[in-house]
């Protein structure tokens, strides 16, 4: 059976757009000048993105626009406006403020839910669905099975990246960038980190650790199509016109040969994967997570000889929309250009025709003329034509006659895309809470001797502990019991204690909680989620206690933090990109302030331990070295298969009290990580001294960062 499948070509200029509608394009994603996640892309200024939304829809594909990137509280405006007016047929987005905001302001344009909302299953894709969102694009990270899923399960598109370069981390993730050298993966400036050499426990001579090679699935189009995917996304919109017609048209080929001939017939030559092959050379390729959840054959340990596009001139020919024209030509009549297109019907009407004086024009001259529509969108698919004998026609009439009809056509296309907003709604948002007295501290710990310490604490009204603690990856409970002693001495001393859930939720976590969710429920006040998906999985299963969300579920403008607090959120979690000035506009009075920690700064499927010795399916730490011997550790969480690689020092915005108090926040949060019982209890310390009892902190032999509370991110 045919499937509708759509070949999705990047294009980061205009030149690149009509580089992949060319090669065979159904529809391309483009970046304006704002709000993007490739800002380093030549990207289309507000002027050539209207004309490309034309050019593209008189050629009959589609055109979406990335608005996929955090949107800070002042950057909302108009900035679509033209371009929904235009016609544009949807807008990839991230942040779920920009997802709330178009939904009401621009309704009838479609909402993609980008790959860097970081959604793994059918769980967030349901949900999605339901508040309008018509097409997801998935983790890159999924396997063929939880693509499948979500499309079983929903009613939504599903757009997969099919070719080109993998992220190391979960799109979304990612802070590695922005807290090494202030460029956001999150506002699209990210700066490759991943593709540097690290060394591995100082053990090793550095190597490419983290640095993936691309993806290439063409031999794969069977089994992608029948999982379910309806979009074949190509990556690329920083890459060469060259590199997009060649990749395209090879999607192109063997998606049109699958539907033409089925899985028995389908069949990729050798020549064509050479020309994939060669049509970008930098790390060699991989067929990505789809079959596999990590593993080294996905890895460039190496650093290649050279990285170079190479020129492709296969694309001949041109894109051009079929017609049917019915030209009618009759004596001492005006001469009549009849055009069908889908839903059009249109006619103009030329000089009187004549008698032929001499030689009368032929059939074969008329329609030869007829047909040089040269670079117009137009051929004539059935040009059938009426004349009466012996006429004459001059050759100027007869173009100037299929030039009035095409333009004309051409018009009445565009007006089909055309769309007025309705007058501008204005977005209530939810009563913020008063704040609390910075009296007291949330801490998050990952090591029972963290939770000792932070349970006998008088200045502590919160503890979040990661819940594997709570059960070993072979499903032993040994530490369960010191942990419930340590419970009950926090509670003694006033403390809610709460249990931090997976990073990242897929098989592994929904598994996990399948078996331990009730009893977490009953030795737990309630649970710090990670994102959507863990929100909507404790609402699904009835659970009665409170629950907060983190800095990863990112709300950096007020549209967002209204999505999150309707979802139910006791309080939420204040982004750790924007500065001081930003968090003031935004308002953190019904936020969590992290002042204290070692900021994740990518989660990744990836496996460092099993990349460069073996998985030993146990949580451990190891070091990864930069080139300035900045040492990130990593942990190894074996309960859900992933790896936290933290930042090289802690956050510490002990001396911004006066900032801090200016905020008001919700609550402070102190996050400990690899800290030993004596350090986390000089950091109790130090923090109790400066906020409770007004004290001043030396902090001057401590290695540590401001982050982003004084910079912000662009």
């Amino acid at each position: 059976m045919k499937r509708n499948i759509e070949v999705l070509a990047p294009a980061g200029s205009y030149e690149t757009l009509k580089a992949a509608i060319e090669s065979g394009a159904d529809a391309v994603y483009v970046g304006g000048s704002r709000f993007g996640a490739r800002a380093f892309a030549q990207n289309f200024m507000e002027e050539e993105l209207l004309d490309a939304i034309d050019y593209v829809h008189l050629r009959g594909k589609k055109i979406l626009l990335t608005v996929n990137t955090l949107i800070k509280e002042k950057e909302f405006e108009d900035y679509l406006l033209p371009y929904y007016e235009r016609g544009l047929d949807a807008v990839i987005v991230q942040d779920m403020g920009v997802l709330t905001y178009v939904k009401k302001q621009f309704p009838e344009m479609d909402v993609h839910a980008s790959t860097q909302m970081t959604i793994t299953n059918a769980v967030s894709a349901e949900y999605l669905e339901l508040i309008g969102v018509s097409r997801v694009v998935p983790a890159r990270e999924l396997s063929l099975n939880e693509v499948n899923e979500i499309a079983r399960k929903t009613n939504l598109e599903s757009e997969c990246f099919v070719h080109g370069a993998l992220c190391y981390c979960y799109s979304g993730q990612c802070l590695m960038s922005s807290m090494i050298g202030g460029r956001s993966g999150n506002r699209g400036q990210c700066a490759q980190p991943c593709r540097l050499p690290y060394k591995v426990d100082d053990t090793r001579q550095p190597i490419d650790i983290m640095s993936l090679k691309d993806l290439c699935t063409i031999e794969h189009i069977p089994d992608l199509i029948e999982a379910g995917i309806t979009s074949f996304k190509i990556e690329g919109r920083m890459k060469q016109p060259s590199y997009v017609a060649a990749v395209t048209s090879m999607y192109r080929k063997y998606v049109d040969l699958y539907n033409k001939k089925g899985r028995k017939g389908f069949h990729v030559s050798k020549d064509d994967i050479d020309i994939l092959m060669q049509a970008y050379k930098r790390r060699g390729y991989c067929d990505g997570y789809y079959y596999r959840h990590n593993g080294k054959e996905m890895i460039s340990f190496g650093r290649p000889i050279n990285e170079s596009d190479t020129q492709w001139d296969g694309v001949e020919g041109k894109v051009q929309e079929q017609i049917k024209g019915n030209l009618v030509l009759v004596a001492e009549s005006n001469a009549a250009l009849f055009i069908e297109y889908k839903d059009i019907n249109l006619e103009v009407f030329g000089d009187v025709v004549d008698y032929a004086k001499k030689q009368p024009m032929t059939d074969e001259r008329i329609r030869k003329q007829m047909n040089k529509t040269g670079n117009t969108p137009f051929k004539f698919e059935v040009l059938d034509i009426f004349m009466s004998d012996d006429i004459f026609v001059p050759v100027q009439t007869l173009n100037e006659l299929r030039r009035e009809g095409l333009l004309l056509l051409e018009e009445r296309i565009k007006e089909t895309f055309r769309r007025t907003r309705p007058d501008k709604i204005s977005i209530e948002t939810r009563e913020e809470y008063s704040g609390n007295p910075l009296n007291k501290f949330a801490v998050s710990i990952e090591t029972v001797d963290q939770l000792k310490v932070c349970a006998s604490s008088k200045n502590i009204n919160i503890i979040y502990i990661e819940d594997y603690l709570c059960y070993s990856t072979n499903g032993s409970t040994n530490e369960l019991n010191d942990i419930k002693k340590y419970i009950n001495t926090a509670r003694d001393n006033g403390i809610a204690v709460y249990f931090s859930m997976a990073r990242i939720f897929r098989d592994e976590a929904i598994s996990f909680y399948e078996r331990h969710l009730k009893q977490l429920e009953e030795i737990f006040d309630g649970a710090l989620t990670r994102n959507l998906e863990e929100i909507l999985y404790l609402k699904n299963k009835g659970f009665t206690k409170p629950f907060i969300s983190d800095s990863s579920a990112y709300q950096w403008n007020r549209n967002a933090k209204q999505f999150w607090n309707i979802i139910g959120t006791q309080c939420t979690t204040a982004p750790v990109e924007l500065n001081y000035h930003e968090l003031k506009e935004l308002g953190t009075e019904n936020m969590e302030l992290i002042v204290y920690g070692y900021l994740p700064v990518m989660v990744t499927a990836g496996c460092i331990q099993k990349n460069t010795s073996k998985c030993t399916k146990t949580n451990s730490m190891l070091i990864l070295s930069d080139r300035y011997q900045k040492k990130f550790f990593v942990k190894n969480i074996c309960n859900y298969c992933y790896n936290v690689i933290y930042n090289v020092a802690p956050l510490m915005l002990v001396d911004q009290k006066d900032e801090i108090t200016a905020l008001n926040p919700y609550r402070m949060r102190l996050q400990f990580t690899k800290e030993n019982a004596i350090k986390t209890q000089k950091i109790l310390e130090i923090y109790s001294d400066v906020f409770i009892h007004g004290k001043d902190a030396d902090i001057s032999d401590m290695e540590f960062t401001r982050g982003h509370f004084k910079r912000g991110v662009k």
